[in-house]
């Protein structure tokens, strides 16, 4: 899985390391939507925890106006219950906020050991986990190295892509611990001089004083804050998280010595199954990314906990298939083959990378969810690249040629800043690849064992839209996957809006040019739209 760097790789790599020493509802307004006032004022604490759900036309941020949806259409209207996939990491199904929302298969009698279903999982409780044991994995490319096999498609980009990957990545761990160490030494001796642990930007700011290394340690200090990290805590955190990505990135992604899987199965063999087990869990509390994604979708909404999901009236059916690393091709085509036999509706996909060497069992998969009526929604991808240039896993096509379902949704990303830096830099882009836009940067939600925290990636994009999705299919049984599809693209904020591109400054382009519909994903207006043509089909 290639995750978002975290703000540290962007944040500091670009500056300090190398700078240091009822009645008829009407829809919003579109044509006036380009004439939104910027919002000027910082966001509020609330804002920021819920932005991704407000409005941009009455609060002049990018959201997807799902508090205006359940105000004035859901209103106390529950609809069917629809399940929803995620296929990711390991979820915390006990979690405050999520245990109410967990799908269970009431069919199988928990830890038997018999496949009471007879669907070729025992004790499939809540989901199933392709990962065993396992965590830590290696990128494919890394894997298409170690196999020695220099016939294998993409082998020759890899060794290149390898050779500057780990160089940087050894590069930047170094510098991320020098960083890190007089960081340390500064704060210690800060704190002596001020006589205490924890202090602030003006206390610092109005030390004077003749010692030179004293001195030398402030100015350190005045450059953290000037990155706008809020305080020393928070630059700890985040250096200490850096030098915890690389040194993974480093011992286990790049490690062509380093074997990860645990389940014993040939992952080159589709037809070797049963692999795996029921755990659906993470296996370490850092596994948060699954229970991240989790919330978004249905955090228990209302509930006075820390955050709402989007759909009101779903279950999250848990599968563990995507390691610290990337996923196994095998793992992630059974991993939609158990969704959609199992009576998943959606499937949200907050994954990918850009080698795959059996991506066509993932598409045969992804055709066979779209054929019985499934709903795939995809995570677009971190990098600030064009999909139209660059082929990104999984798809629904080879070559930007026909797709193979009519139902798979590529999202890109947002940041909770109407204007010009509204696209998340790190949002990959394209007018064949990317169907929509939806709120991505910065969204807080579950993470392990009862607690919350913010994070961004357009694996946070991809379970806004997948809950559009689930409320539409909810609230309007009814429609097809096709059509909820349809609806999404259709019911979308158009802008004209001039964005940067690829976090690029200089890489200025219109908004609507940037994906397939040229629009931001919107509940209430995709709501509207289903609510008219269930009505049509009536």
């Amino acid at each position: 899985m290639r995750i978002l760097k975290p703000l540290f790789v962007s944040a500091i790599t670009a500056s300090m390391l190398y700078s240091c020493g009822g009645s008829e509802i009407i829809s919003t307004p579109i044509e006036n939507v380009d004439t939104t006032p910027l919002k000027v004022t910082e966001l509020t604490e609330s804002e920021k925890h819920n932005w991704g759900h407000l409005d941009l036309v009455t609060d002049t941020i990018p959201g997807m106006s799902v508090d205006k949806a359940y105000a004035e259409i859901v209103k106390n209207k529950k609809g069917t219950k629809v399940i929803v996939a995620v296929i990711d990491s390991g979820i915390d199904i006990d979690h405050e906020d999520l245990d109410g929302v967990i799908w269970t298969n009431t069919d199988e009698k928990p830890n038997n050991g018999i496949d009471d279903d007879n669907n070729g999982y025992i004790d499939d409780v809540h989901g199933w986990n392709f990962l065993g044991e396992g965590y830590d994995e290696q990128l494919e490319f890394v894997r298409i190295l170690a196999s020695g096999d220099s016939s294998l498609p993409g082998y020759a980009d890899a060794e290149a892509e390898y050779s500057k990957d780990y160089t940087e990545k050894t590069n930047l761990k170094a510098r991320y611990d020098q960083i890190y160490q007089q960081l340390l030494a500064s704060d210690k001796a800060i704190s002596a001089y001020l006589k205490k642990e924890e202090y602030t930007k003006e206390e610092v700011e109005a030390i004077t004083t003749d010692d030179a290394g004293l001195n030398n340690n402030v100015a350190f200090i005045k450059q953290i804050y000037g990155f706008g990290l809020g305080s020393v805590s928070d630059a700890k955190k985040e250096l200490k998280g850096g030098l915890d990505y690389f040194s993974e990135s480093l011992n286990f992604n790049l490690n062509k010595d380093f074997n990860g899987r645990k389940t014993g199965d040939n992952v080159n063999d589709l037809a070797d199954v049963g692999y795996g087990d029921g755990n659906v869990k993470p296996v370490k509390k850092s596994e948060s990314h699954g229970t991240h994604v989790a919330g978004i979708i249905a955090a228990e909404r209302n509930n006075g906990l820390g955050a709402n999901g989007v759909a009101n009236n779903v279950e999250i059916m848990s599968i563990r298939a995507v390691p610290n690393g990337d996923e196994y091709d095998k793992d992630i085509a059974l991993a939609i083959r158990y969704a959609v036999d199992n009576g998943a509706k959606v499937i949200n996909g907050s994954f990918g990378k850009y080698y795959s060497t059996h991506s066509d069992w993932v598409r045969d998969a992804i055709a066979y969810a779209g054929a019985n009526d499934v709903v795939f929604v995809n995570a677009a991808g971190n990098e600030g690249l064009d999909l139209d240039q660059k082929a990104c896993y999984p798809n629904d096509q080879v070559n930007n040629g026909p797709e193979v379902s009519e139902t798979f949704i590529t999202v890109g990303a947002l940041d909770p800043s109407y204007g010009s830096k509204m696209v998340a830099g790190f949002s990959n882009y394209g007018t064949i690849n990317v169907d929509v836009f939806a709120p991505g940067g910065k969204v807080y939600s579950t993470t392990p064992e009862n607690e919350y925290d913010t994070k961004g990636g357009t694996s946070m994009a991809a379970p806004g839209v997948a809950g559009i999705v689930a409320l539409v299919r909810s609230q309007y049984p009814d429609l097809t996957a096709v059509q909820v599809k349809q609806i999404i693209l259709d019911s979308g904020l158009p802008l004209n809006t001039k964005v940067i591109v690829g976090g690029d400054a200089e890489d200025v382009r219109t908004f609507t040019g940037l994906s397939k519909s040229g629009k931001i994903a919107n509940a209430y207006n995709a709501l509207i739209m289903a609510q008219q043509m269930s009505k049509s089909k009536s």
